[in-house]
């Protein structure tokens, strides 16, 4: 069966089904998605050859929408006014729409088309960050208009989820235990203290110092202030984590490889299979506003009825 190595990067594929998207028509997306974001009261979704769907109704029906792009997108944000955002993904290429995605251009795109991006953040609508294998990383404070090669680390490692706290606090999560942290919008990055030397994808900011980071081997981290200490959550699973959202006070769902979906209780620090278990890899997950969760990944999109509380 194929697998998601990380986040953004598929290993193996044969399983999917597509289509050209060459106009706004009804799909069913039995397909690899790997990123997804809520856009006023629309979800937007992307995934493997170039494929954008928009759905109006919580993800219980989608259409797809025109995309320029044929390389896999992994990596998908939006401005605060909800109309300017980016699409990121394989051939070192960047999307942008400036209608809140029913429409897209392609904006930018690296010499070196081996190069994959795997996450992006629009910080306003001005400046955007991307991120992705061997230390890619390009920003533009123009809305665009150019690109900036940066170098964020001395080794090639990937950089693979960006995430922001309600503080403005940036986060970087990677591979060997790369974990970055700006509080300067990302003019400057400082090294947060690793508690493991394996692959970190991503860093959940769940107040204004408590973060989780997750990764290879079911590794979960709790901190309580903002990463300079860590805390291991012990995990019997040792499957990849990929994706975390918090869901209720004090309860977060991590999703990564097949079956590797459980709840977190943030106060007893314990952890427990939910749903149940997804049978396929997920690499995100949305809160919808009735409590469900939107799963893209492996099996394109499942909608799961919000759990019951313990």
């Amino acid at each position: 069966m194929a697998t998601i190595r990380s986040r953004r990067l598929l290993i193996a594929g044969g399983f999917a089904l597509f289509w050209p998207l060459l106009a706004a028509t009804p799909v069913a997306p039995n397909m690899l998605l790997l990123d997804g974001v809520a856009v006023g009261a629309e979800i937007l979704a992307v995934g493997e050859r170039g494929t954008i769907i928009g759905s109006a109704d919580q993800g219980r029906t989608w259409e797809a929408r025109p995309s320029p792009a044929t390389a896999t997108l992994t990596g998908l944000s939006f401005a605060p006014d909800g109309r300017r955002g980016w699409a990121v993904g394989h051939d070192a290429l960047i999307l942008a729409t400036d209608d809140g995605g029913r429409s897209w251009r392609r904006q930018w795109q690296g010499a070196n088309l081996t190069d994959s991006f795997l996450d992006v953040l629009a910080l306003d609508e001005r400046h955007v960050i991307a991120v992705g294998a061997f230390g890619l990383c390009v920003e533009t404070t123009d809305g665009g208009a150019t690109w900036t090669t940066r170098r964020l680390l001395d080794d090639d490692y990937h950089l693979n989820r960006l995430t922001r706290g309600p503080t403005g606090t940036l986060y970087l999560a990677g591979e060997h235990g790369t974990l970055l942290r700006s509080r300067d919008r990302g003019a400057t990055w400082d090294g947060i203290h690793s508690p493991y030397d394996g692959s970190f994808y991503g860093i959940l900011p769940l107040g204004e110092t408590r973060v989780l980071a997750y990764g290879l081997r079911g590794r979960l981290y709790l901190s309580e202030d903002d990463g300079d200490t860590w805390e291991p959550v012990e995990n019997e699973r040792r499957n990849l984590m990929l994706t975390a959202v918090a869901v209720a006070p004090g309860r977060v769902i991590v999703a990564g490889q097949a079956r590797a979906f459980v709840a977190l209780d943030l106060a007893q620090r314990t952890l427990q299979s939910t749903h149940p278990a997804m049978q396929t890899a997920v690499a995100e997950l949305l809160l919808l506003p009735d409590g469900a969760l939107l799963c893209l990944g492996e099996a394109g999109v499942t909608v799961l009825p919000a759990a019951p509380q313990p």
